[in-house]
This record gives structure tokens, sequence and C-alpha cells, in this order.
């Protein structure tokens, strides 16, 4: 099973550096201006990843009543997916989702 820590801070997204709001009801793990993430966890939260790479999204899929976004890292290719999150842009979603 894989171990959460919760860190939701407020940051400055390395892509579009805009000011990212902490999420307030999870783990922030994403901008939600757009989209991009930051190949930073293991397991969520823990920020032991060294690659530190930026995670484009790249895909939008289906995930139970929700949606989830398919990142894949620029820096070593690899591909992670997380749910989208409440204050997410709807137009990145959908740019995302028509590609």
């Amino acid at each position: 099973m894989k171990k959460f820590s919760k860190k939701d801070n407020s940051f400055i997204c390395d892509n579009c550096q805009k000011l990212v709001p902490p999420l307030n009801y999870t783990s922030r793990n994403h901008c939600p201006f757009c989209l991009f993430s930051k190949h930073l966890d293991f397991n969520p939260g823990d920020r032991k990843n060294k690659c530190q790479g930026l995670m484009q999204p790249i895909e939008i899929e289906k995930h139970r009543q929700s949606f989830k976004i398919v990142f894949r890292c620029q820096k070593c290719q690899t591909v992670k997916k997380n749910i989208i999150a409440s204050d997410d842009m709807i137009e990145q979603i959908i740019q995302i989702s028509v590609k």
C-alpha cells in the first residue's frame, strides 16, 4: 500500500510562473492554471524524487465519477496520473482532452 503524506502548500508554477494557492482539502499536485506538475514524489507527498522534471499534462481519462490528468515527465519520461482538482481551469482540461 502506498504511503500518503499531505503536502498542501502554495508554490510558484515552474511552467507558467503563477502563484498556486493551497487546495485546502487534499494535497496540491499540479497547477490549476496550466495543469503542469513537477516530478517530486515516489509516493504522494514524500518529496523524495530527485528528478524534479516538469510533468506535462498529456491526456485526460475518466476515473469513477471524475477524471484524471495523465502526466509525462519531460526529463525522465515517467508517466503518472492524478485526479483533477476542484479549481482546475476547465478550459485547460478541455484543450488536453481534445488532443
